[in-house]
């Protein structure tokens, strides 16, 4: 008797949420209890912006036929933002939301649909059924936004819009209506402060994880302090050329020029012939082509029989409009390349041939 009574109170439960659901079950209810198959299915879509994760899992109501936007889902009244529990929002750092700020956490993301505008809410309360029994006074967050037209979607879904390096728009889309709202990071303050974390791992026993460290704090307008504080640790754990070079640049930005310019004339003594050529070309892209020339030179000297200073000489012969001595060290150059490297200097022959610029 007690499991019949039992048994009826769950049917009775699951056909109430049925109808305060507005029908999104079918035929009276589902169960709530067992590892079946739901109607609205389970979805979880993501994106990262920088080094921030977007995670929203949500389950996919159909329109089936029906009226959606003020009819099935009422205007003005709080919506789980999809069906079954409510839809849960992460981010894995702090963002800001349509400009406001929002700590890093998981969220109940819920909405007040309206013709015109809607209210996005960021509940602290992540693990309720649906929005039966939200609460305003858990609010993180509201913003508003505006809905727009979109092609018809049978199935709600969730898609991440007009990706940028720092932040996306994360857009609802049902029936024939769309609702974004922007989601951005503070890119470079987040991964300046999770460098010194990431550096007591085992990158940390690495020279180059403290290179990349000060080299994304150089590159990224980030403390040239902390940059140079990282450098001199990488060139602790190993002398290199990479290292030293990006010291010397770290130097000029802090304003102590001499003191870049010996880091960088060290760098460059410890260099091999691919590093030389390397910064040379690199100088080359700069349109710094007496310095990359000065370069070559260099390379000639400390490494006359390696293959890459034949194509420099043909480079700076082609610079003086000398055809024909351009062509046989690039013909050297291709002969003695490495497989990989032939197809690239044969083609560097036959625009030589042709009389073109090769170091435009």
């Amino acid at each position: 008797m007690y499991k019949l009574c039992a048994r009826f109170f769950i049917v009775v439960l699951s056909c109430s949420f049925a109808s305060i659901a507005h029908g999104q079950f079918q035929n009276g209810g589902q169960s709530s209890l067992l590892k079946v198959p739901l109607i609205s299915q389970r979805a979880a879509t993501t994106q990262r912006i920088g080094t921030t994760d977007i995670i929203v899992t949500y389950h996919r109501p159909l329109v089936g036929g029906r009226n959606i936007w003020g009819k099935t889902v009422p205007y003005g009244e709080v919506w789980r933002a999809g069906a079954n529990e409510n839809t849960i929002i992460e981010f894995t750092d702090p963002v800001s939301i349509e400009g406001q700020p929002l700590a890093q956490g998981v969220y109940g993301l819920h909405m007040i649909p309206d013709e015109n505008e809607w209210t996005i809410i960021f509940s602290k309360a992540s693990t309720a059924w649906g929005s039966f029994s939200y609460n305003q006074s858990e609010d993180a967050l509201r913003v508003k936004v505006k809905p727009h037209a979109a092609e018809f979607h049978e199935a709600l879904a969730y898609d991440f819009d007009d990706l940028k390096p720092d932040s996306t728009a994360v857009t609802l889309t049902w029936e024939k209506l769309a609702v974004p709202f922007k989601v951005s990071a503070n890119v470079n303050e987040i991964v300046a402060k999770s460098l010194p974390a990431q550096l007591r791992g085992w990158p940390g026993y690495t020279w180059d994880a403290w290179d990349d460290a000060a080299t994304y704090l150089l590159e990224n307008h980030g403390d040239l302090n902390d940059a140079f504080k990282y450098e001199e640790r990488s060139i602790q754990i190993e002398e290199r050329f990479d290292n030293f070079m990006t010291k010397s640049r770290i130097l000029d930005g802090l304003g102590r020029k001499d003191e870049a310019a010996t880091t960088k004339n060290a760098a460059l003594q410890m260099a091999n012939a691919f590093q030389l050529h390397a910064y040379g070309r690199q100088l080359q892209t700069q349109g710094q082509q007496a310095q990359a020339f000065e370069i070559f030179q260099m390379n000639l000297k400390k490494n006359p029989n390696n293959w890459l200073v034949h194509s420099e000489i043909a480079r700076m012969n082609c610079a003086k409009g000398d055809y024909t001595n351009a062509i046989k060290e690039m013909k050297l150059s291709a002969e003695a390349a490495p497989a990989t490297n032939k197809p690239f200097m044969e083609a560097l022959v036959k625009k030589l041939e042709a009389k073109e610029d090769i170091n435009k």
